[in-house]
């Protein structure tokens, strides 16, 4: 397996793009990394899996380190399917790091599509740098990936960046979900965005603003999503307990709680272990947060279950406030019920993040936990 150090230097995205390119076509076995501590608990210099081409590494909700298997079939079918979906191969502006499926994917689409990708220059996400950056792209049609952090930075930027962001032909947001008052500024504001659920174990987004691509199968079993098709992984590195329990007759069992609908699209409501217990009633934390970010005031939200000695669990908020939020705790509770509004809610400018914009709840679990001083 050949690990790949990403220093965030143009030099070695090109050794990580070359190393991807040699790999898909029969080549050794990729493993992207910025973390010494991720990348040695893959195990470097054992053999990889049979049919691995990348080895996607990360911590997980979790925190306990995995790496997810992803064949080259897998990966160039992901490529195709969104170049299917999107409206043909183009021009990419990587912006979200290459160690994540997010970026390597981007990689990947621009190997197929025989594009120079362009590297957000510095370390960190500014609208300035990504005008500056998507001011480079001369191809067409122009595409980028980013999570909702990212987009929103550019629509509250509201200059250069939001002029860059308007010039492409779609940008997939993906990594954590995007609120549907997030999906509003971005239509009011001319910007052509499309929401991608998926993960490392499907090689990246495999289903587009509530549709599978091409080739992808999705199902509902109970109420746990399932995914089918050519992108998914063929395990986790070094650990087939783990693989016999997600990976079973070409199906991919995740974490998450969804529905699908008559019509064919998907409606993702969270993970599974986003249930809180509070007095004997189970509270979606997902439902709160879609409720509280639906109120004027509210930019973003997290909800997470913490203890108490009466109710076992309390139903607890983190807000980032756009303005003067108004009675938040009436509004869930005209909404979803006494039992979901938040027995408490704090509110700071942002929320923790962990791995390519995702939230980190255990972060806000640990901030709003009794005693914890915020």
């Amino acid at each position: 397996m050949l690990p790949v150090h990403l220093d965030g230097s143009p030099g070695a995205l090109a050794t990580l793009k070359a190393a991807v390119a040699d790999a898909l076509g029969g080549g050794p076995a990729v493993l992207p990394f910025t973390d010494p501590a991720l990348r040695d608990a893959m195990a470097p210099a054992e053999p990889a899996e049979p049919g691995t081409a990348v080895v996607i590494a990360t911590s997980g909700s979790t925190g306990a380190p995995k790496g997810v298997l992803l064949s080259a079939r897998a990966l160039v079918a992901s490529a195709e399917a969104t170049h299917d979906r999107l409206g043909g191969p183009g021009q990419w502006l990587l912006a979200t790091p290459a160690q994540y499926i997010g970026g390597l994917q981007v990689l990947v689409r621009s190997l197929l599509a025989r594009t120079e990708p362009v590297l957000l220059p510095g370390t960190g996400f500014r609208p300035d740098s990504f005008a500056a950056a998507a001011a480079t792209l001369t191809g067409s049609p122009r595409y980028t990936a980013l999570v909702p952090t990212q987009l929103v930075r550019l629509l509250d930027d509201g200059g250069a960046g939001l002029a860059a962001a308007k010039t492409f032909d779609a940008i997939v947001v993906g990594a954590a979900a995007t609120s549907p008052a997030v999906r509003e500024r971005a239509a009011d504001a001319g910007v052509r965005i499309v929401p991608a659920y998926g993960m490392s174990e499907t090689a990246s987004g495999c289903v587009y603003d509530g549709f599978p691509l091409d080739g992808v199968r999705v199902d509902v079993t109970g109420d746990r999503i399932r995914i089918a098709g050519p992108l998914l992984a063929h395990g986790y590195r070094r650990r087939p307990d783990l693989t016999a329990e997600a990976f079973r007759d070409g199906w991919f069992t995740t974490s998450d709680r969804g529905i699908l609908h008559d019509d064919g699209r998907l409606e993702v409501l969270g993970r599974a272990d986003d249930m809180i217990n509070t007095g004997g009633v189970k509270v979606s934390a997902n439902a709160v947060e879609r409720c509280l970010c639906a109120q004027p005031g509210v930019r973003d939200a997290c909800v997470v279950g913490v203890p108490d000695p009466e109710w076992g669990e309390a139903v607890v908020a983190l807000v980032v406030p756009a303005g003067e939020p108004g009675d938040l705790r009436a509004a869930v509770r005209a909404e979803l019920g006494a039992a979901s509004a938040p027995k408490r809610i704090e509110y700071d400018a942002e929320l923790p993040l962990r791995g390519p914009g995702k939230v980190d709840r255990a972060a806000v679990r640990s901030r709003l936990a009794p005693g914890a001083r915020g």
